[in-house]
């Protein structure tokens, strides 16, 4: 059984799903969508076997989270 995407694709098991994961076992992420630091972080998360989205991930310019951490924060790549 493959433990990550990347794996899975390697052994041809196009219909392979990871296993699901607690959002308590991966970090969130401050990186913006689109960007080096976002890609970086999904591509983590498919070598670790994990989700690519978490519900907490940042989605946008507006979120509340950029205005009270400030813009550099968006590079920082994950949410402590």
């Amino acid at each position: 059984m493959p433990s990550s995407v990347l794996e899975a694709i390697k052994m041809g098991l196009w219909d392979f799903e990871p296993k699901e994961a607690s959002e308590e076992t991966f970090d969130a992420t401050l990186a913006m969508p689109g960007t080096k630091n976002k890609i970086d972080v999904l591509a983590q998360r498919v070598r670790e076997g994990l989700p690519l989205w978490h519900s907490q991930d940042l989605r946008d310019y507006d979120d509340e989270r950029l205005v009270q951490l400030g813009e550099d924060s968006e590079t920082s790549g994950r949410l402590e």
